[in-house]
């Protein structure tokens, strides 16, 4: 199977990906909690990628506001992402209809359970999974693509821990439709590797936390720039696999787990926003600090735009050289 062909003089990609959303680039902003509003979504957009409305932090009002400024601030395809373990999601589904997006990304949660309402009114499924077998699920529930996430991916992770190297080949041996590659993807080589291993586009998630557009607190991209190699780990296995900056916090999650603390215990000590503490207020010490490894290679805050066209500019040359450093 052809990933696809460079358009004329190399301005754009042409493939099922960039196609089906009607963007330039196969390049796909990730709908993060706590960063990715209407700014963040709308600058990648007019730099050519496909940005994203990450909807598991917004009340429905908040989500039909962000919206309505996405639509003065770009005329390009964008999409909003619905984590389906959040509340108020039939109100988010709604809004999604009545705003006519055209794009949504659902995760965490059964597909089935919502796309077939969303393409009765012409909207385009994507779901998130970390596994070939939740990826099969996914093309049955008839989605149009799916996203396939792998350990190193900040966020919510999958149980399984496989790595993206590992897991993009086993998704597209296993499924038909168009294949978006996420986790551990911050440069033009990195889209390069999984396009090769058979995605045929990636989706991006820390390297667009460090941007200006994004609405996290500039203290939780300071951190995230002054990250190591094994400065984040996957932790709350517990509950829902999340993988985090080691801070306070965490440390307190860590001794939690290794007493032996049970499900309810582990729930009390996250409580409530701790989220919104650390990645939007900006608590670096009771804060919960959700981000990729690749963070380890993230050195500066740029424009969301800087960020789309280093990363084709890297992969083109990539494509044409890819020994050379």
């Amino acid at each position: 199977m052809s990933q696809g062909k460079f358009t004329e003089g190399g301005a754009g990609f042409d493939n099922r990906i960039t196609k089906l959303f009607g963007i330039q680039y196969p390049i796909i902003q990730a709908g993060m909690i706590w960063a990715s509003g209407w700014k963040l979504a709308s600058a990648v957009s007019n730099a050519g990628g496909l940005g994203i409305i990450g909807a598991g932090s917004m009340y429905p009002h908040i989500l039909k506001e962000h919206i309505q400024q996405y639509k003065k601030a770009s005329d390009k395809p964008f999409a909003v992402n619905l984590p389906l373990l959040y509340p108020d999601i039939e109100a988010h589904v709604n809004t999604i209809i009545e705003e006519k997006v055209p794009i949504v990304f659902t995760s965490a949660g059964n597909p089935k359970t919502w796309t077939a309402k969303l393409k009765e009114h012409g909207i385009i499924v994507v779901h998130v999974v970390s596994s070939a077998k939740f990826a099969k699920k996914c093309q049955d529930a008839g989605v149009d693509a799916v996203v396939a996430e792998g350990f190193e991916a900040g966020g919510h992770n999958g149980r399984e821990e496989t790595t993206t190297l590992c897991l993009i080949p086993a998704v597209r041996r296993s499924i038909s439709i168009p294949l978006i590659a996420a986790g551990g993807i911050a440069t033009g080589r990195g889209m390069m590797a999984v396009m090769v291993l058979g995605a045929e586009g990636v989706q991006v998630g820390s390297r667009f936390v460090c941007t200006p557009e994004a609405s996290s607190h500039l203290a939780f991209k300071e951190a995230i720039i002054a990250a190591n190699e094994g400065d984040t780990i996957l932790s709350l296995k517990k509950l829902t696999p999340v993988r985090l900056i080691k801070n306070p916090f965490y440390n307190q999650v860590s001794e939690a787990e290794s007493s032996g603390m049970d499900v309810e215990g582990l729930q009390q000590l996250l409580g409530r926003g701790r989220a919104k503490k650390g990645m939007f207020e900006g608590d670096m010490i009771e804060g919960e600090l959700e981000i990729g490894q690749v963070s380890s290679i993230i050195d500066d805050i740029m424009p969301a735009a800087d960020v789309v066209n280093d990363i084709w500019s890297e992969f083109k040359t990539a494509a044409q050289d890819p020994f050379s450093f």
